[in-house]
């Protein structure tokens, strides 16, 4: 009798051969609740969607390289167990074999024999809860404070903040402003082996200059006019955690030399006393500005600098992002779906192209925003780009070269493929490297659909 639990598979078809019903529907029937996907964008947003632990890639009979966005999408998501369906001689493919052996768990000739490859998917899933046990998720998302994203840009900063969770140097997170610093900072904490302890985030830039020692190394009594009683400063409060320091480039001079002081030495002072406390706490800081420069200009020590920049992270901005405008925006209209109007059903073609074109100068914060905004405002069933207050023209003003030189680039190779195999469409998906689905899609988006 099969459990009725059912469980998140993606079925991700890298082929121009569809899945086969039957297959899909045993796996259904075995307790898995199956996620069609025929490209790599659908993939990632399944993946972000669903968080399934286990998923299948179905190969097609080529003898030539995957298509670089599939290969890179094998080899930097790892947080599902991969099993593939490949012909039987597709293991004669160099390319796919190395695929195989470096990002997949197992792999069955098609067609599979279903009762073999259902015990290889209960297999994968075990060694996928295991793992998730035992390390970080790929995902990264931590309760309210999600970091919402499958781009190459995410998954590598992702990876990054694995590499560095577990170890307890300073670690420095730059990145513009509303790219998410301190949820990376969040994610390195809750990661780490303090994450059961303390973490305290300081905003050094939002602190008067006045208050920013008292604030970080704590107050005696009567240590200043107004100072009635002992405070503990937040670098103590952290003890045993994680201080984060956002817009450490701020910190004046002064202040940046008990800071280094507190680097080298693991003690504060609090103001007003001059008894050493010795406090264990990890130091991570972000900051929006140039270090570097800030340096040179002689407006930050070098020395607290390379103190700071043991480890560095770079949280990408959102215009960097590659497909995740339009899963952001989704995401966040489902979060706060409470807050819209009743009749509000989503966004329309126009909103969803306007918000992918504009440059999100604010980043996340900034789209975050405007969404909110749009679900109050909206008076249809779909959001607009005049509810998301981004003028159309300035969307277009937004769209940079290399936007205009890719779907130039796409139409064309869609026209040549079209033309070289007199519009048969399993060919020319062949020839582009996509699946038959992928370039309907993309006729259809292009209007390259024939006329009849």
């Amino acid at each position: 009798m099969h459990n009725t639990e059912y469980r998140n598979l993606l079925y991700f078809n890298a082929s121009c051969t569809p899945p086969m019903p039957i297959l899909v529907g045993e796996i259904n029937k075995a307790g898995w609740n199956v996620k069609l996907a025929e490209d790599v964008p659908s993939a990632q947003n399944a993946l972000l969607k669903h968080s399934p632990r286990v998923a299948i890639a179905q190969f097609d009979d080529s003898n030539g390289r995957l298509p670089a966005p599939i290969e890179n999408f094998f080899r930097n998501v790892d947080q599902v167990e991969w099993v593939a369906l490949i012909p039987k001689n597709a293991m004669n493919n160099h390319h796919i074999k190395q695929i195989i052996s470096e990002s997949f768990y197992d792999f069955h000739t098609l067609p599979p024999e279903t009762d073999k490859l259902l015990v290889t998917l209960g297999h994968a899933e075990g060694m996928a809860c295991m793992k998730r046990d035992n390390r970080v998720t790929g995902q990264l998302l931590p309760n309210e404070d999600e970091m919402v994203g499958a781009s190459p840009q995410m998954l590598d900063l992702f990876k990054n903040i694995r590499k560095v969770a577990s170890v307890d140097a300073p670690v420095l997170i730059t990145g513009e402003s509303g790219t998410g610093k301190e949820l990376a900072a969040l994610a390195l904490h809750e990661r780490s082996t303090r994450h059961h302890k303390p973490f305290v985030a300081v905003n050094c830039g939002s602190l008067p200059s006045g208050l920013i020692q008292s604030e970080l190394f704590g107050h005696e009594k009567g240590a200043f006019t107004g100072a009635s009683q002992r405070k503990i400063g937040r670098i103590e409060t952290a003890a045993g955690g994680t201080i984060f320091l956002d817009e450490i480039g701020d910190l004046p001079l002064e202040l940046q030399v008990n800071l280094l002081r507190f680097l080298q030495e693991k003690t504060i002072e609090r103001l007003g006393s001059t008894e050493k406390i010795h406090v264990d706490v990890r130091v991570l800081a972000a900051t929006h500005i140039d270090l570097e420069a800030a340096v040179k200009d002689g407006k930050f020590r070098e020395d607290l600098y390379y103190r700071l920049n043991v480890l560095k992270i770079k949280t990408p901005a959102l215009r960097d992002r590659e497909g995740d405008i339009e899963v952001l925006a989704k995401y966040f209209f489902d979060k706060f779906f409470n807050e819209k109007r009743r009749n509000v059903k989503g966004f329309s073609p126009s909103a969803l192209q306007i918000m992918n074109h504009y440059a999100w100068p604010g980043n996340v914060r900034e789209l975050i925003s405007r969404v909110r905004r749009a679900m109050v405002m909206c008076e249809r069933r779909l959001i607009t780009p005049e509810d998301l207050d981004l003028d159309r023209r300035n969307g277009e003003r937004q769209i940079t070269t290399l936007e205009s030189a890719r779907s130039s680039a796409e139409m064309e190779a869609i026209r040549n493929a079209l033309h070289k195999n007199n519009n048969n469409l399993t060919l020319a998906s062949r020839m582009l490297g996509v699946s038959r689905a992928t370039l309907y899609r993309l006729m259809e988006k292009y209007d390259l659909m024939p006329k009849i």
